[in-house]
């Protein structure tokens, strides 16, 4: 956690990628700086690992304001909100809510008037004897981040008045994110190396950070000054990540639904018990990455292999089955709902 901290940039100018949303937070800023006023709410949005947080902080620099972290599983009674709303903010300073889709319903509703009014209702006493009073809360700006966008509220997401979506980045963004940290940790990396990396982080700086810090095990290990385009592949082949970002659990679950359910259509928790792992699990951490770089399909008869995942595992193309044969019961229902959204 502290090397992450070390790596973090602090400053817009330090930020690597997401070169429209820098210039147009770069815009708010200075107007808020040039009008002595807090910045109005911001929502970050966006896959995990993009750099929500490291966003939050920035914001925070840049300002010249203090910041104070939480997230919403860690925010259950709207005590816990008033808390931190009255003891631990000053005018301006940025309160950053990760995950803030997670927050409970009743405590969201209490921070919808500290977000409009600056104001908290907090309740004295029980029973007929209760009496809410009202208070004052210093002009503090919500960064709220989530990776669920979907499941924000209408009149939650109505009171952000920046909502921004962050993109996954580029090879070359990656790769000018991979030297800036060796820089930071005092090793040196052939660009070439650092494209690799980059080509194979899967669109994602938090990757690009974790493959960067393993590579550098193998070159420090084996007594290399400078991490080599060869060091590089040689590493990454070790961990089992090739050349398009695919790991192996990847591997497995296109292998098992081309080899086991004829590339498909299948459902989702066939898929999931046929490779060993949660259903959940699947469709929220591995097919993301493979239906956006097109090996995986869904329909409403389930998920389906593409050519390109046949050719990139060195199987011959089979069109996919017409019939539903391994659909999950609930498939039609929730993939046919998930099409329509």
């Amino acid at each position: 956690m502290e090397l992450d901290g070390a790596l973090r940039p602090r400053s817009l100018a330090d930020y690597v990628g997401q070169k429209k949303l820098k210039e147009k937070l770069s815009v708010y800023l200075s107007a808020a700086k040039g009008r002595s006023e807090a910045l109005d709410h911001v929502l970050l949005y966006g896959p995990p690992g993009l750099g929500k947080t490291t966003l939050a902080h920035i914001i925070a620099y840049e300002l010249g304001v203090n910041i104070r972290v939480t997230s919403g599983p860690a925010i259950e009674k709207p005590g816990d909100l008033a808390a931190i709303l009255t003891n631990a903010l000053d005018d301006g300073d940025v309160l950053f809510i990760d995950e803030i889709h997670r927050l409970g319903r009743v405590a969201e509703e209490h921070l919808y008037p500290a977000m409009e009014d600056f104001k908290v209702d907090i309740i004295l006493g029980q029973g007929p004897a209760a009496r809410t009073i009202r208070l004052d809360l210093p002009r503090f700006t919500l960064v709220g981040a989530t990776t669920r966008s979907g499941l924000i509220t209408g009149p939650m997401r109505s009171r952000f008045g920046i909502i921004e979506h962050l993109e996954y980045y580029t090879t070359q963004e990656l790769a000018a994110g991979v030297a800036r940290d060796a820089d930071l940790l005092g090793f040196k990396i052939d660009s070439e190396a650092a494209t690799e990396i980059g080509r194979r982080a899967r669109g994602t700086m938090r990757i690009a950070k974790r493959l960067l810090r393993r590579v550098r095990d193998f070159a420090e290990v084996s007594g290399e000054d400078t991490v080599s385009l060869v060091r590089a592949r040689s590493a990454l082949n070790e961990l089992d990540i090739d050349e398009l970002g695919l790991e192996a659990r990847d591997r497995v679950i296109l292998e098992a639904l081309i080899t086991k359910f004829a590339g498909g259509p299948t459902g989702v928790n066939t898929l999931a018990t046929a490779v060993g792992e949660d259903g959940n699990t699947l469709e929220e951490v591995y097919e993301p990455f493979l239906i956006q770089n097109g090996f995986l399909s869904r329909t409403p008869r389930g998920r389906v292999a593409t050519e390109r995942a046949y050719g990139h595992l060195g199987y011959a193309y089979t069109p996919p089955a017409q019939s539903g044969l391994f659909a999950d019961d609930n498939e039609n229902s929730s993939e046919t709902s998930d099409l329509a959204l």
